[in-house]
């Protein structure tokens, strides 16, 4: 194998190769996962109108203290039957609008309410419990910028903002397939020399959480013929993974027949552990990835090659993995030529999150990964990253 290229090298020559998919108009509601291709903008001021942050009594501050005639109540949904009347009070819910005239809400706590007057026992200042028209955004202004991911957060703002539709990149069409004679489906009786195929649902898991459409296709065994038609049809999408097939052993077919189909490989080979023998491509404009067969090192290569592809053919701003800091629970000792993920369990502790290594980290220990919810990215080095170091993870949760 030629010179290993660096973790960041290899996700520099995937985010280059990947050209931009076609936009596409979106319903918000469905929106969650896609990527923003220009700027959303508010519909309307939100708040619409000054709203009351706290049930109690719309008043002028300069009346509270003191004991006032109840005008009217305002119910969030309705509107104020007119101005407040100086020297009186307004019932008012949470989210109700304040009526003009009044320039504070005293809270219940602080009220004796006597139906039809109200005893308010503390002073209220200007602007006290409301909420201005406009505080949150107004309207024309931008509300999530181009590039974005579409989360929880980001799609509740563009409701409140009364955006109905958005222009978002085209879901990525990934197919993945897994190569092998000796895999078989789960719940299949076992000969000798074979073993359950589970990277196809995992490798699928992970790429959906990038926004991907995720195809399966069935295994193919270890013969050209089969190889090269599983692989033309697969090229027919955006994105192409496969998973075995891509080391120099004499039935590993993945890399040589998609030569013969007009791939134009990258590069071969990562200094990262799990997962060095990965191969990366391109044809036209898919993109094609070659995960090594072992289950860790496909998990570990669709998490942060895989991934980054999608996000950046998608548009988004930060393409590359998203990693979160911790603290490591116990010393780590690095490999002095590749960069390794390790896995590992999150434990909360006060502000920080803490990271427990988990024991069995080779490369074939799935089972094992079940226990943990993070891979803690562990650059290449000589000196061992001491217990209580901070250190970048990505979740697998």
């Amino acid at each position: 194998m030629s010179e290993l290229l660096s973790v960041d090298d290899a996700l520099a020559r995937i985010v280059e190769h990947a050209q931009l998919l076609p936009d596409e108009t979106v319903r918000v509601a469905d929106a969650s996962g896609r990527v923003l291709r220009e700027p959303a903008r508010a519909s309307v001021d939100l708040p619409p109108f000054p709203s009351s942050a706290m049930d109690g009594f719309a008043v002028r501050a300069a009346d509270a203290p003191g004991r006032l005639p109840v005008s009217f109540r305002v119910a969030a949904g309705t509107a104020p039957p007119g101005p407040l009347p100086a020297g009186t009070a307004a019932g008012i819910s949470t989210g109700g609008t304040v009526p003009d005239g009044a320039d504070a809400v005293a809270p219940v706590e602080i009220v004796d309410d006597e139906e039809t007057h109200v005893a308010i026992h503390e002073a209220v200042s200007p602007g006290q419990h409301i909420r201005p028209r406009g505080g949150d955004v107004r309207e024309g202004e931008i509300v999530v910028e181009a590039g974005a991911l579409l989360g929880p957060a980001q799609i509740g703002a563009l409701a409140a903002a009364g955006i109905a539709d958005v222009v978002c990149s085209a879901a990525p069409r990934v197919t993945v397939l897994a190569t092998g004679s000796e895999l078989r489906a789960a719940g299949e009786t076992l000969a000798a020399g074979q073993i359950y195929e589970s990277n196809r649902a995992m490798v699928a898991a992970v790429l959906a959480r990038a926004g991907a459409v995720v195809a399966l296709m069935p295994v193919v065994p270890d013969d050209d013929e089969a190889h090269r038609e599983a692989i033309e049809r697969g090229l027919g999408a955006d994105v192409l993974v496969t998973s075995g097939g891509v080391s120099m052993g004499e039935h590993d077919l993945v890399r040589r027949v998609e030569t013969e189909l007009g791939v134009s490989e990258v590069f071969w080979g990562v200094a990262v552990k799990p997962g060095k023998p990965i191969s990366f491509g391109v044809r036209d404009r898919t993109l094609v990835f070659g995960l090594p067969g072992n289950p860790v090192s496909s998990l570990v290569g669709a998490l942060v090659f895989v991934q980054t592809g999608l996000r950046a053919l998608q548009g988004a701003t930060h393409a590359l993995p998203r990693y979160g800091l911790g603290l490591t629970s116990s010393d780590i000792r690095r490999n002095p030529h590749r960069d390794e993920f390790v896995r590992a369990r999150r434990e909360d502790s006060g502000p920080d999150v803490v990271l427990q290594v988990i024991s069995g980290q080779e490369s074939h220990m799935i089972a094992r990964t079940a226990a943990a919810d993070a891979v803690i990215h562990v650059p290449r080095g000589d000196d061992a990253i001491v217990a209580g170091s901070v250190v970048r993870f990505l979740a697998l949760d």
